[in-house]
């Protein structure tokens, strides 16, 4: 049963109450506004929703558990003031009811006469929020409400900007699932840019090895016919990675295609309406010139150009910065040729140098990016595999090294079998 009203205090003059409305001291009426009062007393009701009215809540009235059940479902009230005991069940299970049927949360005071140590243990553990002695006292009663205000003000705060941060995640899935599409949309293009990995040029095969770190890479490699008997081939390396590396890649491989040789620097036209090829130390100082002018030095990139006789077996290249490329000698002996030299669009005027070496039958010519550098011992083990399968060895020797996962990798393989036949 409830507790009755003997005791209730009487009703303040009006200017003796916390200013709610003007959320001072004394709380919010922005924030709680609906407030449920439920107790068997119907003057006890009546005083507490007096009391609150002239302070901006509208306030609902119950005198069971069953009609405040049915009461919050249809108001949603943001503050509950429940007797301890009622005719059809207490306060605690009102409040274990309210908080399993809310969306929100839901301010919950616990009223009695009398509010013992293992009472108020037994409320917190139902879900109660705070508790007031009966009789009511209004000073205790309006700071208790305004302290709920403060406490569901926070929550309502913390709840917007969950929903806020719950919104701004999902842009932001929404933006990496499009940034995605729009990355392997990227890649399908760059690997046009290598259409043909392998090719036997009769006698000599030529082998391609491209491995981006990420989605997109600065490596790129290729080769293109120079004439019936000479084919150029390139390796380079972006500086950075990402996006912007790959968009300089593809501008440099444009001028390095064997689709639109009009384009090609390496290519140049004779009198005869023919193309030749350019000495390779000219070709590294053309793109040297198209870079710096370009990017204005902001981007570079190590170049290793080779113009190979496929008959003679001779190979002229030049090395721009790139890692040293290695002769596999059919007698199983590695050596690193080259004088290094500066990378492209990195210094005005740069000076390349030129060197050669002849390739006699059952030698190998490797061209390889800096992502390969750890993987040069491995060389002697792969033996004579064919040029596809000892490249494929040779990138999954680094894919476990830390190296490796934050470079791309990249390889061109010269496999010099026999000459190829004049004619």
């Amino acid at each position: 049963m409830g507790q009755g009203t003997a005791g209730a205090a009487p009703e303040p003059a009006a200017d003796a109450l916390p200013d709610l409305a003007a959320g001072g001291r004394g709380g919010r009426a922005d924030t709680v506004r609906r407030v449920l009062v439920v107790d068997d007393s119907r003057m006890q009701r009546r005083f507490i929703a007096r009391l609150l009215a002239p302070h901006g809540f509208t306030v609902d009235e119950a005198g069971s558990m069953g009609e405040a059940l049915k009461i919050a479902a249809a108001t949603a009230p943001d503050l509950v003031l429940s007797s301890w005991m009622m005719p059809d069940g207490d306060g605690l299970t009102l409040c274990g009811r309210l908080r399993q049927a809310g969306s929100g949360y839901l301010y919950f005071i616990l009223m009695s006469s009398r509010v013992e140590k293992h009472q108020i243990s037994a409320g917190l553990e139902a879900g109660a929020d705070d508790f007031l002695t009966k009789p009511v006292h209004v000073q205790e009663l309006l700071a208790r409400i305004a302290a709920g205000a403060r406490v569901i003000d926070m929550e309502r705060r913390l709840r917007r900007k969950a929903r806020v941060i719950a919104e701004t995640l999902a842009d932001l899935r929404r933006a990496q699932e499009a940034m995605e599409r729009d990355l392997q949309a990227a890649r399908r293009l760059q690997e046009r840019l290598l259409p043909e990995r392998f090719r036997d040029f009769g006698g000599t095969e030529v082998s391609l090895l491209l491995r981006p770190a990420g989605h997109l890479g600065g490596d790129l490699v290729g080769f293109f016919p120079i004439t019936a008997r000479r084919i150029g081939l390139f390796s380079l390396d972006v500086s950075g990675h990402g996006v912007a590396s790959a968009l300089v890649a593809a501008q440099l491989a444009g001028r390095l295609s064997a689709g639109a040789p009009e384009r090609n620097l390496a290519l140049v036209e004779t009198e005869l309406g023919i193309h030749d090829g350019r000495p390779p130390a000219e070709v590294a100082t053309l793109l040297n010139r198209l870079m710096l002018d370009e990017f204005g030095g902001e981007s570079y990139a190590t170049l290793l150009y080779a113009d190979a006789d496929l008959v003679t077996g001779q190979v002229r290249f030049v090395q721009a910065g790139h890692p040293h490329p290695l002769w596999l000698r059919a007698s199983g002996e590695v050596l690193a040729l080259g004088a290094g030299g500066f990378p492209i669009g990195l210094v005005e005027g740069a000076d390349y140098a030129e060197a050669t070496v002849t390739l006699a039958p059952g030698d190998r010519l490797l061209l390889l990016s800096d992502g390969l550098a750890e993987a040069v011992d491995d060389l002697r083990w792969l033996g004579t595999a064919p040029g596809p399968q000892f490249l494929a060895a040779l990138g999954e020797g680094v894919a476990g090294r830390p190296a490796a996962e934050d470079d791309d990798v990249s390889a061109v393989l010269i496999d010099f079998r026999r000459p190829k036949p004049e004619g």
